[in-house]
């Protein structure tokens, strides 16, 4: 008797300390919403709102309609930021018959941001396959990328800046692109041949042209302007100026490591941009 009074007594003192094990034990039952659940709630209404207010013109897919622009492929939609885009939602483009949506209130945009990013297959950045700053020495050496490509100012200016270019993409999907750049090549951005009146013969990228002129870049960096009337012929090579070969130059571990440069510099410069860029406060 003496111990059981005692174990009383201990257990008087622990559920004074802790709380009734029965209704702490409900507590913990208690069904709450998991953040899962309430990810897809907003997921779901995201959708919904684009699907009201974007849709008509962007297309249901975000790929493009016929009053508006691809809003899933589109280089210079992916690689913005996510306050940038927020901003084209909130100011509009009134110029181009987009009208403003602030409206909406920032949570709702963000909501929707978050919804186009997925159309757009971004996920949350996944580990780099390999070395970085391995990565850069090659950018900067073995591999000559910088020959014809620029990140953060340093660089050549006949290929396009990377500095931003894996901001959106995945690792494979990078890879691919360096393995492989003439896959889904639109020929009009591969090199072309021009053949002049005088018999003289430029192969490089064009850049401009209108009516009456063409402006071709050439690999050593110069543009050449020419009449029109002087061109002879004009032939898309329907390939990237851009070397093929590089499966064989560069070993698997290589190939990572450069992936890993573009990808890392890519964030970088995100980071960058979100905090030039801040969100403003909910308008709600």
């Amino acid at each position: 008797m003496k111990y059981e009074a005692v174990a009383v007594g201990i257990s008087i003192a622990l559920t004074a300390m802790l709380g009734s094990p029965v209704v702490m034990l409900r507590a913990q039952d208690k069904p709450s919403v998991r953040t899962s659940d309430a990810s897809g709630t907003r997921q779901t209404e995201a959708a919904a709102t684009f699907a009201g207010v974007c849709a008509s013109c962007h297309g249901l897919d975000g790929r493009g309609g016929e009053r508006g622009p691809d809003l899933v492929t589109q280089p210079d939609v992916v690689r913005k930021t996510d306050a940038e885009l927020i901003k084209i939602l909130r100011d509009g483009k009134t110029a181009a018959g987009m009208p403003s949506f602030a409206s909406q209130g920032t949570t709702r945009l963000s909501a929707l941001v978050a919804y186009l990013r997925m159309l757009q297959g971004s996920s949350k950045a996944a580990p780099l396959p390999g070395d970085a700053a391995r990565g850069k020495a090659l950018f900067y050496g073995a591999a000559r990328c910088s020959q014809c490509h620029m990140v953060n100012g340093q660089g050549g200016f006949y290929g396009s800046d990377l500095t931003a270019y894996a901001a959106r993409i995945s690792a494979d999907e990078v890879r691919a692109a360096i393995l492989d750049p003439n896959r889904d090549l639109d020929p009009r951005r591969g090199l072309v041949t021009v053949s002049l009146a005088d018999s003289t013969t430029l192969v490089g990228l064009l850049r401009n042209q209108d009516n009456f002129s063409l402006q071709l870049q050439t690999p050593d960096g110069v543009f050449h302007l020419m009449n029109k009337s002087d061109i002879r012929s004009l032939s898309y090579a329907g390939r990237s100026a851009m070397p093929s070969d590089y499966g064989a130059i560069l070993s698997h571990d290589e190939l990572n490591d450069l992936v890993s440069y573009l990808l890392r510099t890519s964030r970088s410069e995100n980071t960058r941009k979100q905090k030039n860029y801040p969100e403003d406060g909910d308008e709600e």
